[in-house]
């Protein structure tokens, strides 16, 4: 932003905000999302604002050593700004064009203002970057060469890059992505049929995290990862339940019926925009007791989501293809971001880094085509990340290779009727490019009671398979089949017959089966007062193999588990502020320059609430502190004990305690206002 020839000197931030054009407002607005929420209503009530403690501390915190540094030049020449000084004092001259463009963006963003020849930095600035030496005299040789600051910092650090194949990162990436998808759906699968307790304390059990780990045959951490991202994402919640359970949402139903990169961007969205730190599972809680456990209150850490973007835009800005070492972020997010105090930032910077490998945002510790294509805009552009990230997600499996030693090999992702018939039927045993499912008794009998027959099931694997069904696998299909069904229960409360007396009699000497009370009323025939869910498990658990039956003697299939939980409840704390994208902001400068020009064009000078801000805090406050500190009269409108306003021309001199002090008119005699009694304000 430079200043127009015919730009008139600004007073104040007001003045300058005034004369921007509607483009610029729109900039600052984008920037500085908390100055339009809750819209103001013209723009000395945005000016007001912008000058605010909290307004001017989020806008600090944004930006990077370079900026602040420049800040800390400005303040130290005195009110206005020396820049040649500054510039000086930097190490560098005036014309510098890493100069300029830093003073660019501290004007767009309202933090420092200026008309031809002069520059001012906001007030509120210089109190809370602290004191620093001013005006001129000795400050000038603080340092030698009157240098302000020992280590000048004005580009980022170097770090050290490894560079990538392009191909390897992209492919990488995908099948990062790929195997992210498998193991989501392979977790609200399991969840599905067997969700775990929500404990009282909320969160997910440590025994449920590590048994889903071992299942999905990932670490700990890696889980707690997945459960995060498809909560995250609305695929997994609390059923609300009386005794609630984790399981698949309506939505996981939904997401299903996607394409797979529309999937993945659904998922690396949810990640993106999420304030919970799966990193923490496991660590102590701040306020005592057990570790932090998943899917916990405890696990919300609203800093990360900073902290994610700011490690993506820096790699992002790194050369296409590279990939730099956690210290070497490290060292580019403090200077990116000094003002942010993050305790143990090397481990939450390896975290980020980490989750985005698994996600499918980088390969090989480079940024991939889709993952450039995510966080290049802000909101992510969703359709263009799903394009991008679409010839690089390996395409579903559709067969897969029986092999003699009672394993499938699936030569990669596998989806639908083919991965649940594999889930069903047959046991991980590893995972990896190829994943490799391992046949067992077990495993058949699984298959068995869900209902299927061995024909059924030998006949869905030939299809499925490259190769001929070996006979290994046709013989333990076989074998589980024969021991499959010679025990039938039902409840009597429960009833447990065999056409095989020596069985019965095997069963009723086994004292592990004694707390069934089971007892003899036929040669063929025993009950027990325990429910038939109960006995058909224990019976399964002693590697009897039985099956259920109906009342009249028929084998019942039970069907398959359908457990959905309820649309998520959002339960986050929400934010301070949400983005704005510039639709909003257009419209809303057209309404500020609307208020503006009710304010511009009063005729009689008086001042009211739809013409001066109204009562907004931060509207009265600003623009009075702005008047004590430049000595300069307002006019603002005073709400009396009776509530008749009056019309004042103001000359405050202090204000403190929620009450402005100075003199009205041409009277010397000193008036206290109330501030909540101030229902307008503007510049005399």
């Amino acid at each position: 932003m430079t200043p127009r020839p015919d730009a008139p000197r600004a007073r104040s931030l007001a003045d300058a905000l005034r004369g921007r054009s509607d483009d610029e407002l729109v900039a600052l607005l984008v920037a500085r999302p908390d100055l339009a929420r809750p819209a103001p209503t013209d723009i000395t009530a945005l000016a007001a604002r912008s000058g605010t403690r909290a307004s001017i501390q989020r806008a600090l915190e944004r930006l990077d050593t370079a900026h602040l540094q420049v800040l800390e030049a400005l303040l130290a020449t005195g009110t206005p700004a020396d820049v040649d000084r500054a510039a000086s004092r930097l190490g560098t001259d005036r014309g510098s064009q890493d100069l300029l463009d830093i003073l660019c963006r501290l004007e767009s963003l309202a933090l420092v203002w200026r008309s031809t020849d002069r520059i001012s930095v906001a007030r509120t600035v210089a109190e809370l970057l602290g004191p620093r030496p001013a005006g001129p005299g000795p400050s000038d040789s603080m340092l030698g060469g009157g240098r302000l600051l020992e280590d000048v910092a004005l580009h980022p650090p170097q770090v050290a890059l490894t560079p990538r194949p392009a191909a390897l990162v992209d492919q990488v990436a995908g099948g990062a992505a790929g195997e992210l998808l498998g193991l989501v759906d392979e977790t609200a699968t399991q969840w599905g049929e067997r969700p775990p307790r929500v404990l009282r304390t909320r969160g997910l059990a440590v025994r449920d995290l590590r048994a889903l780990a071992s299942s999905l045959d990932v670490p700990v951490d890696h889980a707690a990862f997945l459960v995060e991202v498809a909560h995250a994402a609305g695929l997994l919640a609390d059923d609300g339940g009386l005794d609630p359970v984790w399981a698949p949402t309506e939505g996981y139903d939904d997401w299903l019926k996607q394409e797979p990169p529309a999937r993945w961007a659904a998922l690396a969205d949810a990640w993106l925009r999420s304030s919970r730190a799966p990193h923490l599972v496991g660590s102590p809680a701040e306020r005592g007791g057990s570790s932090i456990n998943a899917l916990s209150p405890d696990a919300h850490w609203p800093p990360v989501r900073a902290l994610r973007a700011d490690v993506l835009a820096d790699l992002a800005e790194l050369p296409p293809w590279s990939a730099p070492t956690v210290d070497g972020l490290v060292a580019r997010l403090r200077w990116r971001r000094p003002l942010r105090r993050v305790a143990d930032l090397d481990r939450v910077v390896a975290a980020v880094v980490r989750e985005a490998e698994w996600l499918g945002l980088t390969g090989r510790g480079a940024l991939g085509s889709a993952g450039r294509s995510l966080v290049a805009s802000t909101p992510p552009d969703l359709t263009s990340a799903t394009e991008a990230m679409h010839p690089h997600l390996p395409a579903p499996v559709e067969e897969i290779l029986l092999q003699a030693d009672l394993t499938a090999v699936a030569p990669g992702r596998v989806e639908g009727e083919l991965a649940r018939l594999l889930r069903l039927a047959a046991d991980v045993e590893s995972r990896g490019g190829a994943t490799v499912h391992r046949f067992t008794e077990s495993s058949i009998l699984r298959a068995l009671d869900a209902g299927w027959t061995a024909e059924q099931l030998l006949d869905a694997l030939a299809e499925a398979s490259a190769t001929p069904v070996p006979q290994p696998l046709t013989y333990l299909v076989n074998d589980a089949t024969r021991r499959h069904g010679r025990l039938r229960v039902a409840a009597a409360s429960s009833y447990v017959r065999s056409e095989d007396p020596v069985t019965l009699d095997a069963i009723l000497a086994d004292p592990a089966l004694g707390l069934l009370g089971l007892r003899r009323i036929a040669p063929t025939v025993l009950v027990s007062p325990v429910g038939g869910d109960v006995l058909l498990t224990t019976l399964r658990e002693r590697g009897l193999a039985p099956v259920a039956e109906t009342a009249d003697g028929v084998v019942a299939v039970p069907r398959g588990s359908t457990h959905r939980a309820p649309a998520r409840r959002h339960t986050s704390p929400p934010t301070l502020t949400s983005v704005v994208d510039r639709p909003y902001a257009e419209n809303l400068v057209a309404l500020l320059r609307a208020g503006q020009a009710g304010v511009d064009g009063r005729a009689d000078g008086r001042v009211d609430e739809d013409a001066a801000g109204g009562t907004d805090p931060a509207v009265v406050l600003g623009v009075l502190r702005e008047a004590v500190a430049d000595r300069h009269p307002v006019r603002l409108s005073h709400a009396g004990p009776d509530g008749v306003a009056t019309t004042l021309l103001f000359h405050p001199r202090r204000v403190e305690g929620g009450r402005v002090y100075g003199t009205a008119g041409t009277s010397n005699v000193e008036r206290i206002l109330t501030l909540h009694r101030i229902t307008g304000v503007s510049q005399a």
